[in-house]
């Protein structure tokens, strides 16, 4: 696997796609369905890299889904890619192949995380849709040697980025960038990016004197760093925190009793939670036994758009708002390719995580056409994967996310947001179906120390 490669070599290889991504000047269109693409030279598929062969390209999906923690975590991910191939393949496969999608669950587990992505090295293509939270270790994806033994690492479409390394390396490509702007990550402090825009909705519909208290995931370090950098940009918005905690999201309803008192006290009307589904249920219903009042604003993100959480929570998750990034799954007849994630995901299967994971394919297929186009289906490999990614600074996978700069990994604008009516999520904002609310002040940038913490 290439464990003995240098850092010096690695560096080298980081050089390497830089030039190849500044040196390709002619773009070219691609199809942003994420299928079909086929030379025009009639040419035979053959093997050209690992996971391709001449009828099959193979690619992973790696995700924490087996644990006792967190039963289920990241199921949605895997769902996705599954689906995102059955669509593919459906409209004819990629570069004149099948795309065959291999599950390596990483349990929520550094060694197991590790181990997944040296046998998706071995045995991928490239990995799509990766949610594991322990991904500390990258060396083995930068150094993963392509089918001329030559290390040119594994592409990992990643959905779920919490490790700085993971988030940083060249290897990575995210429909999610991540918070830090990596080249600031030696700095102190950090610079980071943050989608802050629905506090701006918060406040022209509930005034200005909105404060509360912001609840961080404790169970893994990156995590609550990276939930940090996202609520301090709703506190630079002006969404003041009376007080601020650390929990696990193994905590019992138990354990919100003092966070609900301290919301009492304090008079606050706002509340985020930043840790798993499951923390924001057990805060809504110890507010409920509590009596607590005058809360104008519940606020969550990705995790909490799950139907697992209004199962879960019942009446006592009523007016929950929910952030998200994608549109509304309601919405699919105003999408296209909303519409097909439903229908080859599966409606029950169907959530934040597996639409993200979807996107990933779609953001892979993109780079796959591109090669293709230029070098025929023979001319696709990791390499040329890289190549083409970083020419993508406009992804959107169909019109179902926003906009996003995936080259310069920089954090999308583009928000739309549901609440909790009746049992349902509802679309608040923007009003109209379909669209995102995508202004350029909806991205702040922050200055934080968050590494020496």
């Amino acid at each position: 696997m290439g464990g003995n490669v240098t850092g010096t070599t690695t560096k080298r290889m980081r050089a390497r796609w830089s030039a190849l991504a500044i040196g390709m000047i002619l773009v070219v269109g691609v199809s942003s369905t994420g299928a079909g693409a086929q030379s025009s030279s009639k040419e035979k598929p053959t093997a050209t890299d690992i996971g391709i062969t001449a009828k099959e390209i193979r690619v992973a999906v790696i995700a924490d889904v087996e644990t006792p923690l967190a039963p289920g975590l990241f199921q949605g991910s895997v769902y996705g890619v599954q689906g995102w191939a059955k669509y593919v393949n459906k409209k004819g496969g990629l570069a004149g192949r099948k795309v065959v999608v291999d599950f390596i669950d990483s349990k929520l587990n550094a060694a197991d995380t590790r181990n997944a992505f040296i046998k998706a090295c071995q045995e991928d293509f490239v990995v799509i849709g990766a949610s594991a939270l322990f991904v500390n270790n990258v060396s083995d994806i930068e150094t993963c040697v392509n089918q001329a033994g030559v290390a040119a690492g594994l592409p990992d479409f990643a959905v779920v980025t919490t490790e700085l390394d993971q988030q940083c390396s060249p290897t990575t490509i995210s429909v999610n960038p991540p918070q830090i702007i990596c080249s600031t990550k030696d700095d102190s402090p950090q610079t980071y990016q943050a989608n802050a825009g629905r506090a701006a909705y918060y406040q022209k519909k509930f005034g200005k004197n909105l404060h509360g208290v912001y609840l961080y995931a404790s169970d893994l370090k990156a995590a609550n760093n990276a939930n940090r950098a996202t609520m301090t940009g709703m506190q630079e918005e002006g969404i003041k925190a009376d007080q601020e905690f650390d929990v696990s999201s193994r905590a019992p309803q138990s354990a919100y009793t003092p966070i609900v008192q301290a919301m009492k006290e304090k008079g606050s009307n706002y509340a985020q939670s930043g840790a798993a589904q499951n923390s924001t249920v057990a805060l809504r219903k110890e507010a409920k036994l509590q009596g607590l009042q005058g809360v104008k604003v519940w606020d969550c993100t990705l995790q909490c758009y799950d139907k697992k959480f209004i199962e879960q929570g019942g009446a006592d998750v009523e007016g929950q708002f929910v952030a998200l990034l994608f549109l509304p799954f309601d919405e699919a007849k105003t999408n296209t390719m909303l519409a097909d994630f439903i229908k080859y995901t599966g409606k029950d299967k169907a959530d934040g995580f597996g639409i993200q994971a979807w996107a990933s394919g779609l953001l892979f297929a993109e780079a796959v056409n591109a090669a293709v186009d230029q070098f025929g289906v023979n001319g696709v490999s990791r390499e040329s994967v890289f190549t083409e990614v970083a020419k993508i600074n406009e992804f959107d996978a169909g019109g179902m996310i926003g906009k996003t700069n995936i080259a310069d990994k920089k954090t999308t604008p583009c928000y739309a947001l549901v609440q909790v009516k009746g049992g349902e999520f509802k679309r608040v904002w923007p009003t109209k179906v379909g669209t995102f609310d995508c202004k350029a002040s909806n991205v702040i940038q922050l200055k934080l120390d968050l590494l020496s913490r």
